[in-house]
């Protein structure tokens, strides 16, 4: 008899044990994600901040805008398609790990990169060559949908994507058993961005770009 009490005894205190984890697991899963809009910026440390100005405005399009006064260290912010590029100047990069000006790295398109949605690949790829820039192309096959990739370096080694991913539609995992089923996505985690109060990216747009800079667009 005490044997066997003991036996349930242990059985019921792992049933509540797993009862527990359940309820905890529960519990997390019933979080909301965090109240997120959009990406506002990507902030790059870079050994010459004139350098990588250059980069991204005469290749990648970015315009140049206002940076707080605040700030004590010399830097950059540009801003396109929706998004900032924040340079930060720090001529002591590790030589070893961004040594594409001295001694140019293979490309590797598994490497960490920023990506950018384009119009036309093939135009990518002439200006690229006007440019004198190496790159390297890659090309993504699924369900009959291709999508054509080139990846290069930007001053400091950073990997850069221009692609036409648009081509593959967005499918979330818990609704890809459903090939007829939209993206949905959870509520309270996709938002429509609200208006912007103050405003500063959208006047700065507007002061800083003209029509001309507008049209340079792959």
């Amino acid at each position: 008899m005490h044997q066997r009490d003991f036996f349930n005894k242990k059985r019921v205190k792992k049933e509540e044990k797993k009862n527990k984890m359940m309820m905890e697991i529960e519990e997390v899963s019933s979080y909301e994600a965090l109240p997120l809009l959009s990406l506002n910026h990507v902030s790059l440390l870079c050994r010459s901040v004139r350098d990588s100005m250059r980069f991204y405005e005469d290749v990648l399009g970015f315009v140049l805008i206002k940076r707080p006064s605040s700030f004590n260290f010399k830097g950059a912010w540009l801003y396109n398609y929706g998004i900032g590029i924040h340079l930060i100047e720090n001529p002591s990069i590790d030589d070893d790990q961004f040594d594409t000006i001295n001694e140019p790295r293979p490309i590797n398109p598994k490497d960490n990169h920023l990506s950018f949605q384009c119009t036309d690949v093939g135009l990518v790829k002439r200006r690229l060559e006007e440019m004198g820039m190496r790159y390297v192309t890659a090309l993504v096959e699924d369900d009959g949908i291709k999508v054509d990739q080139v990846f290069f370096h930007d001053p400091d080694g950073y990997m850069i994507e221009i692609c036409n991913c648009e081509n593959i539609p967005i499918l979330p995992l818990s609704s890809s058993s459903c090939s007829s089923c939209s993206f949905k996505p959870r509520t309270g985690s996709f938002k429509q961005a609200a208006p912007n109060k103050c405003g500063f990216m959208e006047t700065v747009m507007m002061e800083s770009l003209s029509m001309d800079m507008m049209n340079f667009s792959f």
